[in-house]
């Protein structure tokens, strides 16, 4: 058993601690002050320093390094929730660890004594491997809390079978999204099967989906297999579904209903065991209204809703997505952004997304010879914005609006956080992400 600090005398927590140390998952034990009673093995293994347990300290300071509780410092805080309603409060942070930040699923159970009242707190920490809190060569990654939603979100669909409608402008990386659903629901062995509903006309769509029988049509010179079909024991990833015909959309229906279909030209009936996730930028339910959407589908489709952030939602990300894209770049030599290309790409709106940034650093690669990124091999168009009362009346998530405030405002940095209506601890936040200076 491991060592305990003097605080933790209570019989039940020690015989609590004695328990949990054949957890499999990493587990602490934590007084109502916010310091660590205990830690199991397996928390010793993935989250202690050489193996050793923080015992002792503040869980703030080793899983954040805040001198401060976590709601003091602009994250929410489940032991203040759990403290207050004595029940399990469970939610999304990023904590340090030897390998770097990473995001952690963290389900925190008071533990109550026989007078009622909350004299200990367990701690069951579950590493997310469906997104990365640092720069990586494939998946999501992104740290900014409008990202950590949508995140804590995908992580409560994914094992389920529930259907998940993402929704976001394009670029998002809404594909991105959907893989990791895949890769964390119980089908992640399965087959993901993307289907593009763009630009698909309604014979076209039923042959895709559906499949075809040899000679069912001009052209058909042998049995094809449908899309739906090859999703059999896996996903199905409808991309863009607002772009299905009416005229499918019912026959689109009866296969999320019933799991059948039959082939073009085929009087035989298939039967396809998938989960089903869809994607669209479009306002389905302002679609549903004018009647270019059934109204029966909207509701199959959009079990478990998941908006996806633009990112001039997710400013502190910048950094992070720009770094992941260059290294994701195949076969080329490494680039990295100087601080003045980065403060550049900060001023743009950036109305394509991720996808827009992407081709933006594609271009820019072609100019870097000595593997920087400068601001001249940026497209010209990059950090032309408009005056800083425009850019604030858009909201304090505009992309471009810290920098150019930090530029333009005559004030104090918390008069500044005030102008923004954002807190001044998000202010310096966002500063130091976008590596501006917050003195």
């Amino acid at each position: 058993m491991p060592e305990l600090h003097a605080t933790a005398s209570h019989p039940a927590i020690l015989a609590l601690v004695s328990y949990l140390e054949h957890d499999v998952l990493p587990t602490i034990v934590l007084d109502t002050d916010y310091n660590i009673l205990a830690a199991n093995a397996a928390y010793r293994r993935q989250f202690g320093s050489d193996a050793q347990a923080p015992v002792g300290e503040k869980c703030h300071r080793v899983s954040h390094h805040y001198a401060v509780p976590c709601d003091q410092a602009g994250e929410h805080c489940p032991m203040r929730k759990a403290r207050d309603s004595k029940v399990p409060e469970r939610v999304l942070h990023i904590h340090h660890t030897p390998r770097g930040p990473e995001h952690v699923d963290v389900e925190l159970r008071p533990i109550v004594d026989e007078q009622g009242r909350v004299v200990a707190f367990v701690e069951r920490l579950t590493s997310i491997t469906l997104a990365s809190a640092q720069p990586q060569q494939q998946g999501l990654v992104g740290r900014a809390p409008t990202f950590k939603q949508a995140l804590a979100s995908l992580q409560r669909a994914a094992p389920a079978q529930i259907p998940v409608l993402l929704q976001g402008e394009s670029g998002t990386g809404k594909e991105l999204f959907a893989r990791a659903i895949h890769m964390g629901s119980p089908r992640a062995n399965g087959p993901l099967v993307v289907v593009d509903c763009t630009g698909l006309t309604e014979s076209l769509f039923e042959s895709e989906l559906f499949g075809y029988e040899k000679g069912a049509f001009t052209g058909a010179n042998q049995r094809k297999i449908g899309l739906a079909e090859a999703a059999h024991g896996g996903t199905l990833f409808l991309d863009e579904i607002g772009e299905v015909p009416l005229a499918m959309q019912v026959k689109l229906l009866r296969l999320i209903e019933s799991g059948s279909f039959r082939p073009v030209g085929s009087l035989r009936t298939v039967h396809s065991d998938f989960r089903l996730v869809s994607a669209t930028h479009k306002p389905l339910k302002q679609m549903v209204a004018a009647g270019t959407f059934r109204e029966d589908l909207y509701y199959r489709i959009s079990g478990f809703p998941i908006r996806l952030p633009a990112l001039r939602e997710r400013v502190e990300d910048l950094p992070l997505l720009a770094e992941s894209l260059l290294q994701r770049s195949a076969g080329k030599a490494p680039l990295s952004l100087t601080a003045d290309a980065l403060k550049k790409l900060a001023l743009h709106p950036f109305p394509g997304n991720i996808r827009e940034l992407r081709n933006i650093l594609e271009r820019a690669r072609l100019f870097a010879d000595d593997g920087l990124i400068r601001p001249e091999h940026l497209p010209e168009d990059i950090g032309l914005q408009s005056s800083i009362g425009a850019a604030a009346s858009r909201g304090p998530n505009e992309l471009g609006e810290l920098a150019q405030a930090l530029e333009q405002f005559r004030g104090s940095r918390s008069e500044l956080a005030q102008h923004l209506g954002m807190s001044e601890r998000t202010l310096y936040r966002r500063l130091k992400a976008l590596g501006l200076s917050a003195s």
